[in-house]
């Protein structure tokens, strides 16, 4: 985390005072977020070499996790408050004393009276120059022994020329600066230029206050369970995979682990985008980050640290928040130049009006200068585009570059895996086949006596379809791996009813084999074949409305699948998608993918990401379900943590409005400077309005791009 920046040209600045340093490799710094990412050699360079570096340069490095960040934003917080506000008492004070002198007739207000006014004016300006001004005219100096340039030297310049014509004025009447005295001016943009920053400042907080909050999510001790039963509090960093600890209700999980006593709700929100909070018992596993709601919980840590869910989450937020896309680096790159240009306007219209009147020339450059602002280009993109990142990872989605907006608002095709993707890791019981004596329901119930033993996906299908009212039991039951289970089953009486069964494949069962393309289950008895069990997989069930979604905007749907073609046929018709293939190895999907790039498609490619790394890395953007690869492994752009396959479409709509808010920003930019520039130039602009139309343009950029933040509360379920 970056402290001391203010406009885009800082962030260049310190970049090209980081990639000076030996060993340091790469160096991204965002305007928007204040957040740097250095690659570094450490064979030849030390953190604290890069570190001092940027101390070097003017401002101060810490660490992005630090515990203590929030507390400085605070100050920062508390202190450009003051400064507006000392501005802002001023400035009302100055303007009275300014108003005779607009309102007087000749001869209505004495030169001793004038004199007086102008005197007062001068006292309260100098709180606003010496107290609220500091932060501007230490910056600028910090840039003049630098050797550069940064958006507050010009500002520092409209501000010291204003302050020094005004005082000429005032200590010396009869003088070349003697006619007016701009105090109220001064005052006035000063207090103007503090209030959109600090506004801006509040709102930037929301973005890095957001990632801030997950990041210091963790607590920072936790209970620990001792040999002899007691608990201790021991710092979450000492914690080790084994551990036993207790969370009590109100507390988050510092770690990854497996609940061992106790039933609580837990809300995984922030981590998984599940709004509701989720049931979490004994065996159930509970992640990092997130709240223990009820109960006390007792559970065993199984993963600590950077081999957290949690951790890579959060190492996935920190990348997007400092990755630059193509518009923001051309932005950034136009910055420092702009700001040159500018120093060369003011220097050559207060050259051009001086011969008329000097007093006249030196504002007019005080106008130039201050009303060129760079920060509404700069703030452009980054802005919209990181409000939008927040508002995806709300909903469980994860952002890893913020390239990939640009992207997946342009996309005309997507392509679907299969297993994993548009359907589920478990199973769902398709058709049952039984023998004449027996009802469907009959032999379920005595499938899923036996299967409630067993923990494959098998048994797991056939218990969830067999549900909860069956009387049937099992005993002696043995599973054999790759085979299936036995044991004694029986309803009421198990002297009078009870029969020795078999569930599992055609060969453990003893039974011939049906040659069919789904998955199939036998159970037999000491007759023979009892019962089959057709099994499909299970579609998500926001699958077809997923697919319905994208092809109403016109977006062509085609499904690629690593198993055989009748199964992929099968999903497809569930789904609504009538562009499928199936035998498709890796390679396939990457001549399908090369093809359509070849064709002029776009294409976003959505996979579980296990045998997607080439497909996923190829598209032009990617969507990985997280829960089926480490995080930090993953090649694809965005993230989903959940469920839901609606978030593709949800990441579609926001890519497009956040398109859409960037183009609205930088035409903004644009039009401000191309009418304000000239106003400048030609002395039609005072220093007061070029101050108040610098601060809005930066601020209504960020509140344009803050819309993106609150777009996804109101927008409609897909």
């Amino acid at each position: 985390m970056i402290e001391g920046m203010h406009c885009a040209a800082c962030a260049l600045t310190i970049e090209d005072v980081l990639l000076k340093v030996p060993g340091v490799l790469k160096a991204e710094v965002g305007a928007g977020s204040h957040r740097a990412r250095v690659l570094w050699s450490s064979d030849v360079a030390r953190p604290s070499d890069w570190m001092r570096a940027i101390q070097t340069a003017g401002y101060r490095a810490v660490p992005a996790n630090d515990a203590f960040a929030r507390e400085r934003r605070k100050s920062e917080a508390r202190k450009a408050l003051w400064r507006m506000l000392v501005a802002g008492l001023c400035m009302m004070q100055v303007m009275m004393y300014a108003y005779p002198a607009y309102v007087a007739k000749p001869g209505d207000l004495t030169a001793e009276m004038e004199q007086l006014l102008r005197w007062a004016s001068w006292v309260l300006t100098l709180p606003v120059v010496l107290f609220s001004c500091g932060p501007f005219f230490s910056n600028a100096l910090r840039d003049i022994v630098q050797r550069r340039v940064s958006m507050d030297l010009p500002v520092a310049l409209g501000m010291l020329i204003t302050f020094v014509v005004s005082t000429a004025g005032t200590f010396d009447p009869q003088g070349i600066f003697g006619r007016e005295v701009y105090f109220d001016s001064l005052t006035m943009f000063v207090f103007f230029l503090l209030s959109g920053r600090w506004l801006e400042l509040r709102l930037r907080d929301r973005t890095a206050g957001a990632l801030e909050a997950l990041m210091n999510r963790l607590p920072d001790s936790v209970a620990r369970l001792r040999e002899d039963g007691t608990y201790e509090l021991v710092p979450v960093r000492r914690l080790m995979p084994g551990d036993v600890i207790r969370i009590l209700p109100g507390e988050t999980f510092p770690a990854d682990a497996v609940v061992l006593q106790g039933d609580t709700m837990v809300d995984e929100a922030l981590l998984t985008g599940e709004s509701r909070p989720v049931s979490r018992g004994v065996g159930g596993k509970v992640i990092a980050g997130s709240h223990n709601l009820s109960s006390v919980i007792q559970a065993r840590v199984e993963r600590t640290g950077d081999q957290t869910r949690f951790a890579q989450i959060v190492a996935l937020m920190e990348s997007a928040s400092t990755t630059k896309p193509t518009l923001a680096r051309l932005a950034d790159r136009i910055a420092k130049p702009f700001l040159i240009a500018v120093l060369l306007a003011a220097g050559l219209a207060c050259a051009f009006w001086w011969a008329r009147d000097p007093e006249h020339a030196l504002m007019v450059a005080v106008a130039v200068l201050v009303v060129t602002c760079p920060c509404a280009l700069s703030l452009a993109t980054p802005a919209a585009m990181l409000a939008a990142a927040g508002a995806l990872a709300r909903k469980g989605v994860l952002v890893r570059q913020l390239e990939a907006f640009e992207a997946m608002a342009s996309i005309d095709t997507v392509m679907f895996d299969k297993t994993g993707t548009l359907t589920r890791d478990a199973m769902v019981l398709g058709s049952t086949q039984v023998r004449e004596d027996f009802t469907a329901a009959q032999v379920l119930a005595m499938a899923a006596a036996l299967a409630q033993h067993s923990l494959h996906p098998v048994s797991r299908a056939l218990l969830a379809a067999a549900g909860t009212a069956s009387t049937w039991k099992a005993d002696a039951v043995q599973e054999v791996a790759g085979g299936g289970v036995s044991g004694r089953v029986w309803s009421g009486d198990p002297f009078l009813t009870s029969t020795d069964l078999r569930l599992g494949s055609a060969a453990f069962c003893g039974v011939e084999s049906n040659r069919t393309d789904s998955l199939q289950a036998y159970l037999s008895d000491e007759r023979g074949w009892l019962a089959t069990f057709a099994l499909l997989e299970d579609v998500r069930p926001d699958a077809m409305d997923t697919v319905a979604a994208l092809q109403r905007e016109g977006i062509a749907v085609h499904l690629l699948s690593g198993d055989s073609a009748k199964a992929a046929a099968r999903v497809a018709a569930q789904v609504g998608i009538t562009e499928f293939q199936g035998n498709c190895s890796p390679q396939d999907k990457l001549d399908f993918l090369r093809n359509a790039q070849q064709n002029g498609r776009k294409v976003a490619v959505v996979g579980d990401g296990l045998n997607d790394g080439p497909v996923l890395a190829g598209a032009h953007v990617s969507f990985a379900f997280g829960k089926a690869v480490p995080l930090a492994q993953a090649q694809a752009d965005f993230l989903v943590l959940g469920d839901q396959l609606t978030a593709v479409v949800k990441t579609l709509s926001m890519a497009r409005k956040t398109l859409r808010v960037v183009r609205q920003n930088l035409w903004w930019a644009a039009i401000y400077n191309a009418v304000c520039v000239p106003l400048a130039i030609a002395g039609l602009l005072p220093a007061w309005l070029a101050g108040l139309g610098m601060a809005l343009s930066s601020l209504l950029v960020v509140l344009n791009a803050l819309r993106l933040s609150n777009s996804g509360k109101s927008q409609e379920k897909v």
